[in-house]
């Protein structure tokens, strides 16, 4: 039923156990699961951060490939993984992403790692949802 399985992921736990979730979901219908953290970095292209030897945008995409191999190590074993980190914005490039994959099912968190907690879905779970012509399954529960 779920053959291709698009994972987004944040380094949030809400986004952690939505892996979890969409894991026990590929293992049980032997999909492949696509596992991604997008490289937000918005308005800092370019900068070059006060003290430190490397531009924001490496810092920010070194950071995606930290949280994506952080959560890859939590894959159950036999698991058929894919995993990537794009540049750019992460409301469009989780559904581009999806679509170019031609996924059956997106699962994310209810919120991300956005600095307000929102008593509602996250902005980039509502946009994926709104836009997406794929099933996503949102997942509310933390760790």
């Amino acid at each position: 039923m779920f053959d291709t399985i698009v994972i987004p992921v944040d380094g949030s736990e809400y986004a952690g156990s939505a892996a979890a979730r969409g894991f026990e979901i590929a293992a049980h219908h032997d999909s492949h699961v696509h596992l991604l953290c997008v490289a937000d970095t918005g308005p800092l292209s370019g900068y070059q951060l006060p003290g430190e030897s490397e531009s924001a945008e490496k810092a920010i995409t070194r950071r995606a490939s930290d949280i994506v191999s952080e959560i890859e190590r939590r894959a159950p074993n036999g698991l058929e993984l894919t995993t990537e980190t794009p540049i750019g914005s992460a409301k469009s490039e989780i559904v581009t992403y999806a679509d170019a994959v031609d996924a059956d099912l997106i699962v994310m968190g209810s919120r991300g790692r956005g600095g307000v907690e929102r008593l509602m879905l996250g902005s980039v779970t509502e946009h994926v949802v709104r836009v997406s012509d794929i099933d996503v399954l949102v997942h509310g529960g933390g760790d």
